[in-house]
């Protein structure tokens, strides 16, 4: 968990798919998050932990199809948090070995 300025921003690992495997920490940073950065691998159910007023933006990257670009999800993190959101950036399996959690870490580290 990093914090900027008023918002927070956790990378939550989705596991494998199946909204029961959670962990209760992934849920509760779910619940509590006002913007969810979602990768295409996490299944829709596991969003139904989400607050219902909370914004759900689709970053998806999937080989062989157009991805949103990671500076553009880095950037999008650090601009949420720094607004004073709740940023849960919810990825497939785990962030740091399936996923660019520590690049991700290091860009919000370094933006403070």
């Amino acid at each position: 968990m990093t914090h900027i300025s008023t918002g927070k921003v956790s990378l939550v690992g989705a596991g494998p798919g199946d909204p029961e495997l959670l962990t209760l920490k992934a849920v509760r940073a779910i619940a509590e998050a006002t913007v969810l950065l979602v990768d295409d691998l996490v299944n829709d159910a596991v969003l139904a932990h989400a607050a219902p007023t909370a914004r759900v933006v689709r970053v998806g990257k999937r080989g062989g199809c157009r991805s949103t670009p990671q500076e553009f999800i880095e950037r999008l993190m650090v601009a949420e948090a720094r607004a004073g959101e709740r940023v849960v950036r919810l990825k497939g399996g785990d962030p740091f070995i399936f996923g660019r959690g520590g690049e991700e870490v290091e860009t919000l580290r370094a933006q403070g």
